[in-house]
């Protein structure tokens, strides 16, 4: 019996519907894992093509229709954990489009169990092939 692949990165209900605000607002968006520097290591969202993105960034998955990517040094910290993206109350990142709304993007994580770092890794090297 083959293991389904875990996706890397959902949504709660409450990122969904700040998602569909911005998207309504903006028009298509993406996220990308911030690194550290001016805004901590926080999901920044920013309209598709005011933020352009690395030919090395990795692309987890899709929230809401919106990408979500990080660099590949990101990745290499965060790649044996599932991502949920959620809302909480504070101040978004100066440049994610969620600032000014007395809400913000957060990550939470958890570990991939072994069975699903196996499932990852098969589909990766299926992938590659």
């Amino acid at each position: 019996m083959t293991q389904n692949v875990p996706t890397r990165v959902v949504a709660t209900e409450r990122a969904l519907d700040l998602i569909r605000t911005l998207q309504a607002e903006h028009g298509d968006v993406l996220f990308h894992q911030s690194g550290g520097c001016c805004d901590g290591s926080s999901p920044m969202c920013y309209g598709v093509g005011d933020y352009i993105l690395s030919d090395d960034d990795v692309k987890l998955g899709e929230v809401g229709g919106a990408g979500f990517h990080m660099s590949p040094s990101q990745f290499e910290y965060w790649r044996h954990t599932a991502l949920t993206l959620d809302v909480v109350p504070g101040r978004g990142g100066m440049f994610s489009l969620e600032n000014g709304r007395e809400v913000r993007f957060h990550i939470r994580s958890r570990i991939f169990s072994d069975a699903e770092v196996k499932a990852l890794e098969e589909a990766e090297a299926k992938a590659a092939a």
